[in-house]
C-alpha cells in the first residue's frame, strides 16, 4: 500500500518516515475555564487531511497510529498518586470505529485506566463546521453512567470552541467527578 502522506510504498497506512519527521507531537496548552485546561497534541492545520479520515474505512488505523504517536507517550510518562478514569467524550461508533474511544484506548497504563461508553451525548447534532452561536443553541445534553466520586481525564479529538469538553465537565461534576483536564488530539485555535 502507499503512505496517506507521501504516497511512498508502505507496510502501513502512515510510513515509518511520516510518523517520525512530521507527526511529532507538541503539547499545546488552552484555559477552557478557570481551572480547567486542555492538552492537545496536534495544532488543526497539522492534522486537518488525516481526522477526516474518520469518515473512511481505513480511519481507524490513521487514529491508532496518531494515538500511539501522542496519547502512549503522555501515558506513559504520566504518573499521579492515586488512579485515574480516562473517559472519552460520545464514543459511540457513527462510521465503523469511534475515534474518541481509540484515542482513549492509548491512555492506558498503571495510573490510568479507559471505561467506554458512559458519556454519552443525547444532542446528535454535529458541530464540524458549525460557528460559537450554533454551538451554544445546540448543546449536548450529556448522560453520564459511570462511576460517581472519581478522578477524570476527559478525551476527544478535536477541541475547537471547547463547549463540549466544558459541558462535558459540567455533567461529570453533578456526579462528584473531578475532571482533572482533557486531552485532545489536536487544537484548532493554535
Amino acid at each position: 500500500m502507499r503512505c496517506i502522506t507521501c504516497e511512498q510504498w508502505s507496510f502501513q497506512i502512515i510510513c515509518k518516515s511520516c510518523q517520525t519527521t512530521l507527526l511529532q507531537p507538541t503539547l499545546y496548552k488552552r484555559q477552557l475555564d478557570e481551572d480547567f485546561f486542555v492538552y492537545s497534541f496536534y495544532s488543526y492545520e497539522e492534522l486537518q487531511d488525516l481526522l477526516n479520515t474518520k469518515y473512511e474505512f481505513f480511519g481507524d488505523k490513521v487514529f491508532n497510529i496518531l494515538a500511539k504517536l501522542s496519547f502512549d507517550k503522555f501515558s506513559s510518562t504520566f504518573n499521579y498518586p492515586e488512579q485515574i478514569i480516562s473517559i472519552p467524550i460520545d464514543d459511540h461508533t457513527r462510521h465503523e470505529f469511534s475515534q474518541s474511544a481509540i484515542l482513549a484506548r492509548h491512555t492506558k497504563s498503571s495510573y490510568i485506566t479507559p471505561i467506554y461508553s458512559t458519556l454519552k451525548a443525547n444532542n446528535k447534532i454535529k458541530y464540524a463546521g458549525k460557528n460559537l452561536e450554533f454551538r451554544e443553541k445546540n448543546p449536548r445534553r450529556f448522560k453520564y453512567t459511570g462511576k460517581n466520586d472519581i478522578k477524570v481525564i476527559l478525551i476527544d479529538d478535536l477541541v475547537t470552541t471547547g463547549l463540549t469538553l466544558i459541558e462535558a465537565r459540567k455533567k461529570l461534576l453533578q456526579h462528584k467527578c473531578q475532571t482533572l483536564f482533557a486531552l485532545t488530539l489536536c487544537d484548532a485555535k493554535f
